[in-house]
């Protein structure tokens, strides 16, 4: 199976995820969190780091629960930059007066 490349958008919101979970896991070891999550640490290293960008969902879910953390907050967290950047590239719509019937 050829793998795409991934998107700017994609390649950042990974970036994003690695940052919160960094961030989530505190002062608990990587070793710690990636056998909690039945995971191998060095997968958890990669997501954390940014390198894997798009992790299976069953992981991440893994992870946000040894974590503690909801799945909403999880998404909502990541997808908040590009939904700033899609309200700011949308233009209000005006209208000409001369055009309006």
């Amino acid at each position: 199976m050829v793998r795409l490349p991934l998107t700017p958008a994609e390649v950042e919101r990974g970036q994003r995820l690695g940052a919160l979970l960094r961030r989530a896991r505190g002062c608990r070891s990587m070793l710690d969190v990636a056998l909690a999550s039945r995971i191998s640490p060095e997968t958890l290293r990669k997501i954390e780091s940014g390198r894997v960008a798009t992790p299976a969902f069953p992981t991440i879910a893994a992870i946000a629960d040894t974590l503690g953390l909801s799945l909403d907050a999880v998404w909502a967290e990541i997808s908040q930059a590009e939904r700033t950047v899609e309200d700011q590239s949308v233009l209000p719509v005006t209208r000409h007066p001369s055009l309006v019937l």
